[in-house]
């Protein structure tokens, strides 16, 4: 055979592979995957200007840009585009300007886009973070939350160091009860406080002082003189994590106290004619789930009222599309919902589409914004897509204004999500879940199985969008989840199944007969089972291989191992320790202990993968290292994957998210039968 002819066999013999390999969603695939975020609909409704998020391969890092689409054709155009980070959308009342932050200037700062004029100003010189940017009424303030730093605590006063003397780096007092913070590290002395600047440029004012933060939504009064926001003022707030009420703070620096229930109030809203104000509350009970209902505020006399106080699910950002009507979403059954509710508590659902605003596991997500007019606009995702730009009207049909991934997903063949209910073994619960096939799946045919727990444990997945998991599917395995108790969008009852019992049989259980209904669909291969999970499923996934031997191999991210080191460790001990035990674990150490996937170390047989970001602050890489050891003690075969720089959102940069797919399926690859 003459050389062309055996390099054209050669050639042929290659293509099914290529084939293939451009058909199905690759590990390199997630460097091009785009989703829309923060979409915010002009006050005329014509236009709507969102964050474009995208992935820059060269420096692995996110790329955020702002776009314009027109409402009536659809039409796309580059607002700020470019290497720069470009985020916080705002428009301004009169809806000629948009505010925005970008680090286009060299730092983070303030600007505004004269839209008819084509220009933009820098409008801050600021030395630290904004958050919460909003515009005035009358669009000639904008105000925003800043760190105001203060000086460490200092204990010992050292001798004067010599002039060019190498010492080392001061030592660091920490003299607070929170005083680290995942992602951030340790957490810089100084609070946030409310700043003004006009939105023209000049000298930021500080409105708020003390010794608290204040964050979260502000709401101006609509003559522009004050503006309401959430804070707790308690004075052993660190303590008193669950509280907040609303306050008002005037121009000149008047502060007044607007509601005193216990509890949380914050996301406060006026009405267009400024009479109303809404606002959303949540319980002080040391719970680990609380719903948050919606209040009105009559704001001529300040009294309130609870709206729809019977409606069992947790309500988000009330926004006034009339004199007596709101949008909002709230979470059920796995999916977000975007509804309307009436001042007198009729609720009436338009879609239930919003999603697609996480990339990574099938998290509930996706926002929205709407204008007094009652046009609504909102991030739509699928289970195929991430999130796109669309509109809803108040009948629920629903406009489609951008398809981000059509260019890469379009000739993919993706796994199909398909839903699955069943009950638990333990006590007859039912139990939603969903599963998704291969590509090219055949049901007369055997797949191994992947069970992928997910976090919180108080969160939920969904049918949306998965980058990790349709890898997992694009590699044959067919992957089972589900929202076992304990997981929001139930309502409380549900949610409060895991009170104290985090992780338990009971929650194995929800799991484990999910497996069950998986194989009696007939196309599971009962010879390859296979579990992961990362933080509360990492805990899930450890506990479970406490207590059975049915799978091949385990994969436990980012994990608690032993809850009496890990709240006593972690960033996040002040809420948990109230909220997820019945008191301190000195006091309790039985209870810690039984709810520790320690305690059932000495059971273990599955080979397992542990994975951890040596940052992370939530689940520190103690946790990890506990479990390591002590399977590598019992000679269990183990293997520990350490992420630099990582915190807790291990994922969170996309060779970091590929690293803990790839690394997830070879292992799995290793121990199927």
């Amino acid at each position: 055979m003459s050389y062309r002819n055996r390099l054209a066999v050669a050639i042929c013999a290659l293509l099914p592979v290529m084939a293939h390999a451009d058909s199905i969603f690759t590990a390199k695939d997630i460097f091009s995957l785009e989703y829309a975020s923060d979409v915010q609909l002009s006050p005329d409704g014509e236009q709507i200007v969102y964050v474009r998020n995208s992935n820059d391969v060269m420096n692995d890092s996110k790329r955020r840009n702002l776009w314009l689409v027109n409402t009536k054709t659809n039409e796309q155009t580059p607002l700020f585009s470019g290497a720069n980070q470009f985020s916080h959308p705002r428009w301004s009342a009169d809806g000629k300007k948009v505010a925005f932050i970008s680090n286009v200037s060299g730092s983070t700062q303030i600007h505004v886009h004269y839209l008819a004029e084509n220009r933009t100003a820098l409008v801050s010189q600021l030395t630290s973070g904004v958050s919460n940017l909003t515009w005035s009424p009358d669009s000639q303030w904008l105000a925003f939350s800043q760190q105001v730093n203060e000086k460490p605590t200092v204990v010992a006063k050292m001798p004067v160091k010599p002039k060019g003397a190498n010492w080392s780096e001061p030592a660091i007092v920490i003299d607070k009860a929170y005083y680290q913070a995942d992602g951030r590290g340790l957490v810089k002395p100084g609070y946030k406080q409310i700043f003004v600047l006009p939105s023209e440029g000049g000298t930021p004012r500080q409105l708020t002082s003390g010794e608290f933060h204040h964050s979260g939504k502000l709401a101006w009064r609509r003559d522009s003189k004050s503006i309401v926001f959430s804070a707790n003022r308690i004075a052993d707030w660190e303590y008193k994590r669950l509280e907040g009420d609303l306050f008002e703070i005037s121009l000149d620096n008047k502060l007044t106290q607007l509601t005193s229930a216990l509890g949380r109030e914050h996301s406060p809203s006026f009405s267009e004619n400024g009479k109303q104000l809404a606002y959303l509350s949540a319980s002080n009970a040391p719970n680990p789930y609380r719903n948050h209902k919606l209040n009105i505020m009559t704001w001529r006399t300040k009294k309130s009222e609870m709206i729809a106080s019977d409606f069992d699910r947790s309500i988000q950002n009330p926004t006034w599309i009339g004199s007596s009507k709101l949008a909002m979403s709230y979470d059920d059954f796995g999916k977000r919902k975007l509804a309307t509710i009436t001042t007198s508590g009729k609720i009436k659902d338009l879609t239930d589409t919003v999603s697609g605003s996480t990339l990574g596991r099938p998290y509930l997500s996706g926002s929205f914004s709407a204008n007094y007019a009652g046009d609504i606009a909102y991030t739509l995702g699928t289970s195929e897509r991430p999130s796109n730009v669309a509109m809803v009207s108040s009948r629920g049909k629903v406009k489609q204004l951008s398809s981000l991934n059509e260019d890469l997903l379009a000739h993919k063949r993706l796994g199909k999500v398909h839903e699955i209910n069943y009950t638990s073994s333990f006590d007859g619960e039912v139990i939603q879940g969903w599963y998704i096939t291969p590509p090219n799946f055949d049901p007369s045919k055997k797949y191994p199985l992947l069970l992928e727990i997910h976090g919180g444990p108080h969160l939920a997945y969904g049918p949306h969008f998965s980058a990790e998991l349709q890898r997992y599917a694009a590699e044959g395995y067919v992957v089972f989840y589900d929202n076992h108790r304990g997981s929001s969008s139930y309502g409380e009852r549900f949610a409060m199944l895991l009170k104290y019992k985090y992780s338990s049989k009971e929650d194995f259980a929800d799991h484990d007969s999910g497996v069950d209904a998986m194989i009696k669909t007939g196309f599971i291969d009962e010879q390859n089972l296979f579990i992961a999970g990362g933080s509360a499923g990492g805990i899930a996934t450890a506990y479970a291989i406490g207590l059975t031997e049915r799978f091949n191999a385990a994969v436990v991210v980012k994990p608690v191992i032993n809850w009496l080191s890990k709240v006593l460790t972690a960033d996040s001990g002040l809420t948990q320790i109230p909220t997820q035990f019945p008191g301190m674990p000195w006091d309790h150490v039985e209870h810690y202990w039984q709810r520790s996937p320690m305690s059932l170390v000495g059971n273990v047989t599955t080979p397992t993968m542990l994975m951890t970001g040596e940052e992370d602050l939530r689940t520190p890489m103690a946790e990890t290292e506990q479990y390591y050891q002590a399977l590598k003690l019992r000679k269990i075969d183990t293997v520990l994957i350490k992420i630099p720089g990582a915190p807790h959102g291990i994922a969170g940069r996309p060779s970091r998210m590929i690293s803990k797919i790839e690394h997830t399926l070879a292992w799995f690859e290793k121990y199927k039968k």
